[in-house]
């Protein structure tokens, strides 16, 4: 099993195994034929009101992530986690992001918590 993460905007490989897009809204100025995604649950991602907190300053990375994984025990995201566990338990997974620090987003703390 691997999990790892990639910017939605690169190329995809061969390696992806499910290609799952991890951000609320759509990446701007690339088509979906381009993005070439598996999936997308929406309801996986930060709520809108954690990621403008997150984005509207200088907030700690470590807050962001641990009121994010406060996030994900609600039954709609803890189901849509428990999927993609289980996808990643079949082959690899890539979680991709527009983020352009994909290491500090939410992208890594789903990583994280896919790969324990």
């Amino acid at each position: 099993m691997s999990v790892r993460i990639r910017r939605v905007y690169e190329a995809p490989e061969p390696g992806d195994g499910v290609r799952v897009l991890v951000d609320r809204l759509w990446p701007r100025g690339l088509s979906k034929e381009a993005a070439r995604l598996d999936e997308w649950p929406k309801g996986l991602t930060p709520s809108t009101e954690l990621r403008r907190w997150y984005h509207a300053g200088e907030r700690s990375y470590e807050e962001f992530a641990d009121r994010y994984e406060a996030e994900l025990a609600a039954p709609e995201a803890a189901e849509l986690l428990d999927h993609v566990r289980e996808l990643a338990g079949q082959g690899d997974v890539t979680l991709l992001t527009a983020s352009k620090s994909p290491e500090r987003s939410h992208a890594a703390v789903l990583a994280r918590l896919l790969n324990e």
